[in-house]
């Protein structure tokens, strides 16, 4: 049987492959704040999250879903049996406009800013994993060495709020942090002990590491 992941991962690698040659599409398509607040266009908020700027955008976003969601789906299908890939989707849909909202309300007065991608919810997807398995080990493609699931989130969302208060790179890190965030948070909402188990694994890896 397909998973949800590899059924979200299909529908946005056709959307961005198609759109790749079709200008209209891209236009048509992006994350537009300030089109959107303007015509309403708020499907924007989800549909930009199916585009991508060139293949490796597209790929480094959709292999960063396939090795983690695959995990973060089979808790929600622990938790909520049958219905846990749809709960699954629903988390992924919400968490592209969490993160497309934020941008939404920082840019919605100035006509030159528009992104794509769906960074903003595969971040989600990332630090549901990390609030599941917070020493789930993270590699960077120019570190070899395995970083543990909580520091790499925290020096993540460190440099994603830097990048968004600083930087002129183009690339949406307010999108990336609010979707962090969202995908920390919202599992916690639907299971509020999983925030104590959080701490206790990172206890746990705290004392293996420099003993007690």
């Amino acid at each position: 049987m397909i998973n949800a992941t590899i059924l979200i991962i299909a529908a946005t690698a056709l959307v961005s492959l198609v759109a790749f040659s079709n200008g209209n599409l891209m236009y048509n398509l992006r994350h537009w704040p300030y089109q959107e607040a303007r015509r309403g266009e708020y499907y924007r908020w989800i549909t930009g999250g199916l585009l991508h700027a060139d293949p490796m955008h597209l790929i480094f976003n959709m292999l960063t879903l396939f090795f983690f969601g695959k995990y973060v789906e089979g808790w929600f299908t622990d938790v909520f049996g049958a219905a846990g890939a749809i709960v699954y989707v629903l988390f992924y849909v919400l968490a592209l406009v969490a993160s497309s909202s934020a941008t939404f309300y920082k840019y919605r007065n100035n006509p030159g800013f528009a992104s794509i991608g769906a960074s903003g919810a595969t971040a989600a997807v990332l630090f549901a994993a990390i609030l599941l398995d917070p020493t789930i080990s993270i590699y960077l493609f120019i570190i070899p060495i395995g970083i543990p699931g909580f520091i790499f989130g925290i020096l993540y969302l460190w440099y994603s709020n830097y990048a968004a208060n600083r930087s002129h790179d183009n690339i949406d890190h307010t999108a990336h942090f609010f979707g962090a965030v969202f995908g920390f948070f919202f599992p916690i909402l639907l299971q509020p002990s999983l925030i104590v188990e959080f701490f206790r694994q990172m206890v746990g890896w705290f004392h293996y590491a420099f003993g007690s």
